[in-house]
């Protein structure tokens, strides 16, 4: 068997699968093995026992960082968002390596240096008029950040992931009797009778002021928080160094100015910096406003009223930020919404009427299998009647009669009887790739689920947020 993962590693297409499945660890689940737990001290992550180093964090991120084009550098640089992400992501590729690492040395691998000398000739960029080139060797090896002993370390430790992983690449076989119950299942028709009953259909008249009263103290409104915020921003165009060092050491002042009591409207005339004051708003409605991003909101619906923020460089400069007022969630009052809550009662009264409709029609059709008006229809999982229906259509056993709730419509439904698909060869071949691409997935995720309870990964929030904070 380790003989068998060892020539499956070797080949190209298998090389190119294994890489696709251990970055595709880092997207699912490798960040909540992460973030599960904590330790403490110079390494930023455990995985299995075995640290992750703070130097090893780095080296990454700049190999990493050297492989991306300027404009993304640029991006990484300047946006929190983006810089963040990117840290998540090398670190990600880390824990992920070093579990499948883990896994390999309890294996038994053992990378030789033999091996990976012949792997660094077969390299296609070290290769010139077809035979290794040392020229280009220390060319490339120098472009990318590497030594030649880091970078035959870093090589040795991707031959011993691919081993790991290479039984992956191996495509699997769908079985004959897995894809005819995949293409029944999909192409399948159930015969059903249904009739709509409608909410639209009932009259319910205009509520009185009790029922209003009534319907609000069972459906009250609830008015979300509100903040009301100003904030100083000095610009700058932080992709300039000296423009940006400019702002920083103004924006200092600026702070030092608002420690010494000094109050915010004051700073435009003592500064020339920018103030803004934002009048009370919800999260989910907030202003059109370039400095409250995303990343914005969330810190000033965590702060607490009256206190200035931090320093906060953000992609157009310094921005000290303060919450002026906090007005809590709140049910509203009944007279400030009673205009507003007509169309809602009458919905609710038309729906209670439509309901008891559809089960008077319920109860007829379950006594003597009648159902006056109905619709009888051939439908599939996609077509042929309202998608409620559809759903319900196919959930149900033959025979069984139901109401199915709608948007605007209860429906009585009866499901008559199956209908196998007729059988196409083709349509069913096509489903082939994508069952296979499935059952992969579902063998690479339990396989994900036992490399994190078997090399449990940690991660070192005090280090790391340090890290994140540059």
């Amino acid at each position: 068997m380790l003989e068998y993962l060892r020539n499956a590693a070797d080949k190209p297409v298998a090389k190119i699968l294994i890489g696709i499945l251990a970055f595709s660890f880092v997207g699912w689940g490798v960040a909540e093995w992460i973030f599960g737990g904590a330790i403490r001290g110079q390494n930023i992550a455990s995985v299995g026992g075995e640290s992750i180093s703070i130097q090893e964090f780095n080296t990454e991120k700049t190999r990493q960082m050297a492989m991306l084009d300027k404009d993304m550098q640029k991006k990484i640089y300047t946006d929190a968002n983006a810089a963040n992400q990117f840290y998540g992501a090398v670190l990600g590729n880390l824990v992920t390596n070093k579990m499948v690492e883990n896994r390999a040395d309890d294996l038994g691998f053992v990378v030789s240096d033999r091996r990976v000398a012949r792997e660094i000739r077969q390299f296609p960029e070290f290769q010139e008029n077809g035979a290794f080139s040392t020229r280009l060797f220390d060319t490339v090896l120098y472009q990318s950040g590497f030594s030649e002993a880091t970078f035959a370390d870093y090589l040795r430790h991707q031959i011993k992931r691919s081993m790991t992983l290479g039984a992956m690449a191996v495509p699997i076989k769908v079985p004959d009797f897995a894809l005819r119950a995949a293409y029944n299942a999909r192409h399948a028709q159930r015969q059903i009778d249904y009739i709509p009953v409608k909410f639209s259909q009932f009259n319910v008249g205009t509520p009185t002021d009790e029922q209003l009263r009534q319907f609000y103290a069972a459906n009250p409104v609830r008015r979300p928080e509100t903040r009301a915020v100003s904030y100083i921003l000095v610009a700058a165009d932080m992709t300039k160094p000296d423009q940006a060092d400019r702002a920083y050491e103004l924006a200092q002042r600026v702070e030092d100015d608002l420690i010494g009591g000094a109050s915010m409207a004051d700073m435009p005339a003592r500064h020339r910096v920018k103030h803004v004051s934002i009048p009370a708003f919800a999260v989910d409605a907030r202003p059109v406003d370039r400095v409250l991003d995303d990343a914005m909101m969330a810190r000033v619906f965590d702060m607490d009223v009256g206190v200035e923020s931090e320093l906060i460089e953000t992609k157009d400069g310094y921005v000290i930020i303060r919450v002026d007022t906090i007005n809590p969630a709140q049910i509203a009052d009944f007279d400030s919404v009673k205009k507003d809550l007509g169309t809602a009662w009458r919905r609710d009264a038309q729906r209670k009427q439509a309901y008891v409709r559809a089960n008077e029609l319920l109860v007829a059709l379950n006594a003597d299998g009648k159902l006056p008006g109905k619709k009888s229809v051939t439908v599939s999982r996609t077509s042929g009647a309202p998608t409620d229906v559809l759903v319900a259509a196919f959930k149900g056993e033959i025979g069984d009669n139901s109401i199915v709730p709608g948007t605007d419509a209860f429906y009585v439904m009866h499901i008559a009887d199956d209908i196998d698909p007729r059988m196409d060869n083709k349509k069913m071949q096509a489903m082939r790739p994508e069952i296979q691409n499935m059952m992969t997935r579902g063998i690479m995720d339990d396989y994900n689920a036992f490399l994190g309870r078997e090399y449990p990964a940690k991660l070192n929030h005090k280090l790391l947020d340090r890290v994140m904070a540059k």
